[in-house]
Parts: C-alpha cells; structure tokens; sequence
C-alpha cells in the first residue's frame, strides 16, 4: 500500500484508521508506506503516535525536495512499496495506492485483490466525494458534475457495447484516478513504474499499462470516498479542477467527453483495430491508415510496434480524425439526449442479438495538394 503524504495532519488519522479496518485479509497480508513529502504542518507526530495503534506495518519515508509534485511523491511512495515486495521475495505481490484525504470502505483491499485474481494486471476504482464537504460545494458545481457524470456513463456503456473488452467487461466506468488503483507488481516493473508528473501521473501511468497489453479492470465496486476540499495539496489536481469550474463555470469538460459522433467513431475504429491485430492483418494499412489521415510511411511504422495496445495508441495520437474535441457544458444537454438514443438502439440490438454496424466510413484524407475531402469523425 502506497501513499503519498503532504500536510495532511488532520486527515491522515482517518485514511490510516480505515486501511487498519480491512476485511478478508489475512495476518501480514497488507503493510503500508507513507512518503512524507515537504510535510510543515506536524504530519509526522500525528503518524508516529497512531503506528503502535494500528494492526499493520506502516513503513514512514521522509522526502524534503523543492521540485516534488504529485507525481513525484506517489511514484517515490510505489517505489518503495515495490522495494518491501521484492525484499519478502513476493514477486506475485501487489501494490495499491490511495491519497492522504481519501477513507477506503473495509472491503476496498479485498475487491482489489479478488479482480487481480480473476486475471486482470491492475484495477482502477470510482471516486465518490466525502457527503458532508459535497454538500458545502456549489450548486451550480453540483449540477454541472451531474450533466458531465451523466454523460461519461452513457458513453461508457457505448463503449462497452461496441467495443467489449473480456477483461473489462460492462459495467464498467472510466475512471483512473491515484486515489484508487492497484496493480501487480510485474505489471508496474514492466511499464517503469508510476512516471514523476505534476499532473496527470495516474492517467499517464494506467495510459502506459495499455499500452503495454496489460489488462487493466475498471471495476464499478471499488470505491474510494475522497475529499470536496477546494484547497488541494497537489497544484492542478481535483481540488484545482472543482475551484477552476466555480469560477469559471463554462470551461470545458474533462477531454474524454466528445461529441457523440466523433466518439462512436472513435469506439467503432477502436473496434476495427483490435480485429486487424487478432487476424494477423494489421500490416496490410491500406485497410486503417488512409481512413484515419495516417501517412504511408508513419502507418508502417505503427505497424511494426510490438503489440496491439502500443499500435493503438499510436494510432490514436497520429490519426486527426481521432483528435479529442472536449465539450462545453452548455453542449452536454443535447449530447445527452443523442447519447441516450443511440444507446436504446445498441440495447435493443443485444437483445435481438444483432451486431452492430460501424459507423459509416468516410472517404481517405486527400493528399496535400488535392481537393480537400470529407474529414472522418466531423459528422
């Protein structure tokens, strides 16, 4: 167990109480590393006088560095859970990691081991917000949140229905945050570990898990419940975002929430994607590239990396028709509504058990020089 730990005198108490609640493991089955970093406020004492209390291992590291972000802190945290795995010669083991202002429920350790069981590499949680700082938060915030939560959960069941994964099949949801992930030990060897970033460490880190092939569960029944605090530790994280959007009420939506035909295309050619690389016919890229905006040269090069999650994400980040278009709020109401009734129409497929057609192509991107055609996606 790893977690990061700045200025947290007044939280730490509860996260540590509720890790020491655990059920359905067994003696020994779970310690903990705190990474102390750039902590002023008596974080320290308030660690060292719980420890003898608690029914597991807390492992202290202490980190005063004038560069640390979050990033930092957690990856220095999961290095150190890693180094206690591989000295118990546990080379099966597994590291999980939460944030300092967040209370896991007394079976979130025990769902996490029990999908990594089940055969996937790592599991990413929900984030439920703490009830009594949520409702000191705006309205306006609250409203906004049900719009934009509303909408992830219909496209994530689109998704799912179009592009089902076996390893992360519906429900699911979309979430990866650090304030819920696990993941085995030779699957955070294998990718480099947690990358030192000042925001975004935990979507980088499960983007690099895919990348690499390996099976990553977004599981619906492990949630965490996290701070609603506005003042947050970590500069451009959750705390940041929620202050961003109170004043700012009109900033765009988190960049996964794109238009409904530029997602349904997105999830069709992802589909598409994955049948080439299991039939072998991936290198034939007259098939993907043209359709995409890929140039010959650069889709042959796609082609010759070493597995299908590394060949998809190049793709995603070559292709322009694949480029993320974030939504306004404002926008949400009416993307709703379409995704609601492209959804009604995959369900009622699955229950006649008919396939669901892929979105219709567009013509190839001309060449420079060429009269401009049709841009897939911007229907």
């Amino acid at each position: 167990m790893a977690i990061p730990v700045r200025n947290e005198a007044e939280r730490i108490g509860a996260c540590l109480g509720a890790l020491a609640a655990q059920e359905g493991i067994g003696a020994g089955g779970l310690g903990v590393v705190l990474c102390l970093n750039n902590c002023s406020d008596g974080t320290a004492r308030v660690v060292a006088s719980l420890r003898p209390s608690l029914r597991m291992p807390v492992r202290v590291v202490e980190r005063a560095f004038a560069q640390a972000n979050a990033g930092w802190a957690r990856r220095e945290a999961m290095e150190a859970a890693a180094l206690w795995l591989e000295e118990g010669d546990a080379p099966d083991g597994v590291i999980l990691t939460t944030d300092a202002d967040s209370r896991v429920p007394a079976d979130w350790v025990a769902r996490n081991l029990a999908a990594i069981t089940d055969g996937v590499d790592a599991v990413a949680g929900r984030i439920a917000l703490d009830a009594d700082e949520a409702a000191r938060l705006p309205a306006a915030l609250h409203a906004r949140g049900r719009l934009e939560g509303t909408y992830e959960a219909l496209l994530t069941e689109i998704e799912a229905r179009i592009d089902p994964l076996p390893h992360d099949p519906w429900p699911r949801h979309w979430t990866t945050s650090g304030a819920s992930l696990a993941v085995r030990l030779a699957a955070y060897r294998q990718v480099g570990g947690m990358p030192p970033l000042a925001i975004g460490e935990d979507r980088a880190f499960v983007s690099s898990l895919l990348t690499s092939d390996a099976r990553v569960r977004h599981d619906p029944q492990v949630i965490v419940v996290t701070s609603g605090r506005l003042d947050g530790r970590a500069p451009g994280g959750a705390a940041d975002t929620m202050k961003l959007r109170c004043e700012v009420p009109e900033s765009p939506c988190d960049v996964r929430l794109e238009p409904l035909p530029r997602a349904l295309f997105r999830f069709a050619w992802r589909r598409r994607l994955r049948r080439l690389n299991t039939a072998g016919r991936f290198d034939r890229t007259r098939l993907w590239a043209p359709w995409l905006g890929i140039p010959d040269d650069l889709a042959h090069s796609i082609a010759c990396l070493p597995g299908p999650g590394a060949r998809l994400a190049a793709v995603e980040a070559a292709s322009p028709s694949l480029a993320y278009r974030p939504l306004l709020p404002a926008e949400l109401p009416a993307q709703i509504l379409s995704a609601r009734a492209a959804l009604s129409l995959l369900r009622a497929l699955a229950r006649r058990r008919v396939r669901p057609r892929v979105p219709r192509l567009a013509a190839p991107v001309a060449a420079p020089g060429q009269p401009p055609m049709e841009r897939p996606g911007n229907a």
